[in-house]
C-alpha cells in the first residue's frame, strides 16, 4: 500500500504542542509549553453560555454566525479601532482563528502562489499554506535591542511576482513582539505597491504590556480594503476551548473566505457565540484586568528564568517569554525541551520548530506565563536545578 497521506502534508506530523503536553502528562511535569490559561474567563459570560444551552440554542446557527455576535464584533471594532464593518457581509464567525487563517489561505491562494510569513511562525500557518498548494516564504524576525523585528529590505526582497499575501501576526506568537506602527507601515506600503492581501492574526490584540499599543493593519491608510482581519475569543476571554473566532474584511474577501469555510465546518457552536457577544459588550473591563495580571506574571516568570540562568527577552504581548539557552551551556532547544521534564520537571516549547531556517532559532526556548502564580513559582524553583 502506498503512503496514504498526501505528499504536501507529509512534513506535518504530531504538533509540538501535542507532543510536549503529552510529555507533561506522562512525566507529571509542570506544563509551561502550550498556551492555555489554568483559570476560567468571566463568570457572567460563562453563565450566558449555560443559559443559551438551557434556552435551546443547540441547533445549527446561521453559516456566517449568529447575528448578535457579528453585531458585537462590529461594535467592538468601531469602539476600539475606529473601523466600521457591516455585520451583514463584512463579519464572519469561524471555529477559532486557526480555521479563519486556514479558510482565508485556501480561499485566496492558488496552487503555486507564495505567502510571506514572519518566522518563527505559529505552526498552523505552514500547514494551511501547504493545504492550499501554495508556498510559504519565511522572513526572519531577529532580536534587535531586546525585541524581535524584521529587516525591511529582507521583506521587500522576499516579494516575487508569485506573492499573493503577507500573513501578519501581531502581537506575535511565539516571540511576544508587537509590531510598531512604523513596522506595519512598511508592510502596508509593500502590500499596496505590489497588490498584496494582508491576512492578520490578531488574537492577542488585548494582551499587550507596558503601555505598548496594538495597531491593526486595517487602520493604516489604504489597508482596510485589502486586509483580512482575524481575531477570536479564546485569548481575550481565557476560553481557548470555545474555539470562537471571526474574520472582518470587505464583502468580496469575506464572501471568498465563507465559500471555503462552509465546507470545512459550515458553522460554529451557537451557545458560545451568544456568550462571546455578551463578553464583547460587557466584559472588556475584565479583559483589561486580565492584561494587567498577565503583565505581572510575565515579570514574575522573567525574573525567575533570569535567576535560573536563562537569557530572557522581554515580550510586549501574548502569553510567552522567549529565552536563549546558551548561557546554561545548551545549544539545541529541541533536545533540551525533550529532556527538561527529567532535568527539571518542566515542559517548554523549542522555538526552532517554528522556523523554516531552524538553525536561526535553535538556541531559543519558549515558556508560557498564562498560569497561576504558584505554578510559575514552582516551575522556576525547578528550573534552577539546571544551573546548580
Amino acid at each position: 500500500m502506498t503512503e496514504p497521506l498526501v505528499s504536501r502534508m507529509r512534513a506535518f506530523g504530531t504538533t509540538i504542542f501535542a507532543e510536549m503536553s503529552a510529555l507533561a502528562v506522562q512525566t507529571g511535569a509542570i506544563n509551561l509549553g502550550q498556551g492555555f490559561p489554568d483559570t476560567d474567563g468571566p463568570a457572567a459570560m460563562l453563565d450566558r453560555a449555560v443559559q443559551a444551552i438551557g434556552a435551546g440554542a443547540n441547533q445549527y446557527p446561521p453559516g456566517p454566525g449568529v447575528l448578535e455576535l457579528r453585531q458585537a464584533v462590529s461594535e467592538h471594532r468601531a469602539a476600539h479601532y475606529g473601523l466600521t464593518y457591516d455585520p451583514v457581509g463584512e463579519v464572519l464567525v469561524t471555529v477559532g482563528a486557526t480555521e479563519a487563517v486556514a479558510a482565508s489561505v485556501l480561499a485566496l491562494c492558488e496552487p503555486g502562489d507564495e505567502v510571506i510569513a514572519f518566522e518563527p511562525y505559529y505552526d498552523s500557518y505552514a500547514a494551511s499554506i501547504a493545504l492550499a498548494q501554495a508556498k510559504l516564504v519565511a522572513v526572519t524576525l531577529r532580536p534587535v535591542e531586546g525585541r524581535f523585528t524584521f529587516d525591511p529590505d529582507e521583506l521587500r526582497a522576499a516579494v516575487t511576482p508569485r506573492t499573493r499575501a503577507i500573513l501578519v501576526n501581531s502581537p506575535h506568537n511565539p516571540t511576544g513582539t508587537v509590531f510598531t506602527r512604523d513596522e506595519l507601515t512598511v508592510i502596508a506600503e509593500l502590500c499596496q505597491e505590489r497588490g498584496l492581501i494582508a491576512i492578520t492574526d490578531e488574537v492577542y490584540e488585548h494582551l499587550t504590556f507596558d503601555g505598548v499599543e496594538h495597531v491593526p493593519m486595517a487602520t493604516l491608510p489604504g489597508m482596510r480594503e485589502r486586509t483580512v482581519m482575524i481575531s477570536s475569543a479564546g485569548k481575550t476571554f481565557s476560553v481557548t476551548g470555545w474555539k470562537t473566532g471571526w474574520v472582518c474584511a470587505p464583502p468580496a474577501l469575506v464572501t471568498a473566505v465563507q465559500t471555503v469555510k462552509q465546507f470545512l465546518t459550515f458553522t460554529a457552536s451557537a451557545p458560545w457565540q451568544l456568550a462571546v457577544a455578551y463578553g464583547l459588550r460587557h466584559e472588556m473591563e475584565w479583559v483589561a484586568a486580565l492584561g494587567a495580571g498577565l503583565q505581572d506574571k510575565r515579570d514574575r516568570l522573567m525574573e525567575g528564568l533570569s535567576a535560573a540562568g536563562f537569557s530572557v527577552l522581554r515580550p510586549a504581548g501574548t502569553y510567552f517569554v522567549q529565552t536563549d539557552i546558551r548561557p546554561l551551556g545548551f545549544t539545541d532547544g529541541l533536545e533540551l525541551t525533550r529532556r527538561l521534564p527529567e532535568l527539571a520537571g518542566v515542559v517548554a516549547i523549542p522555538t526552532q520548530v517554528f522556523y523554516d531556517h531552524a538553525e536561526r532559532g535553535r538556541h531559543f526556548v519558549r515558556f508560557a506565563f498564562c498560569k497561576k502564580e504558584e505554578v510559575i513559582d514552582e516551575a522556576v524553583a525547578r528550573l534552577k536545578r539546571l544551573s546548580s
